[in-house]
């Protein structure tokens, strides 16, 4: 099975500047990625101005049938069908969660990096968990030679 991406980055809008280095590291390695983040900027509400929290808040204020929220769906979810792989930062939300739970289903290597809050049987679905992105760039060094 071919893939567009070789990754897709889970986590939290409100953790954005967190993701967006992480999104730099992969960049440097230069590993394709599907990042939700990455096409903000076509996501039919909020604007440039708005700290992440704001856009959060606004986002989860939409009917969750808004043509929006649909686009942003399909969108996702198709980019995680399209990666090879998934890593999730955190800390994430329930919806990243929950796409780490796809990616395993569909028999993808799901990876996280950062401290989860309690341990939790589910975690295992996780081949690592990288503890910062010293540890994370050690491993996208040598990603290509898998």
């Amino acid at each position: 099975m071919n893939n567009k991406y070789e990754f897709f980055i889970a986590g939290r809008a409100r953790n954005k500047d967190n993701i967006l280095k992480i999104c730099d590291l992969f960049d440097k390695y230069k590993i394709s990625y599907y990042c939700f983040l990455k096409n903000e900027d076509n996501w039919g509400y909020g604007n440039k101005n708005q700290t992440p929290d704001e856009k959060q808040k606004e986002f989860e204020s939409l009917d969750l049938k808004s043509d929006i929220v649909l686009n942003l769906f399909q969108k996702d979810l198709k980019g995680e069908k399209d990666s090879k792989n998934l890593l999730l930062v955190l800390p994430a939300g329930k919806a990243a969660h929950i796409e780490s739970g796809i990616a395993f289903g569909l028999g993808k290597k799901c990876y996280a990096i950062g401290e989860y809050d309690a341990t939790d049987t589910l975690y295992n679905i996780f081949e690592e968990i990288f503890i910062d992105e010293i540890e994370l760039e050690e491993f996208l060094k040598n990603y290509n030679k898998f």
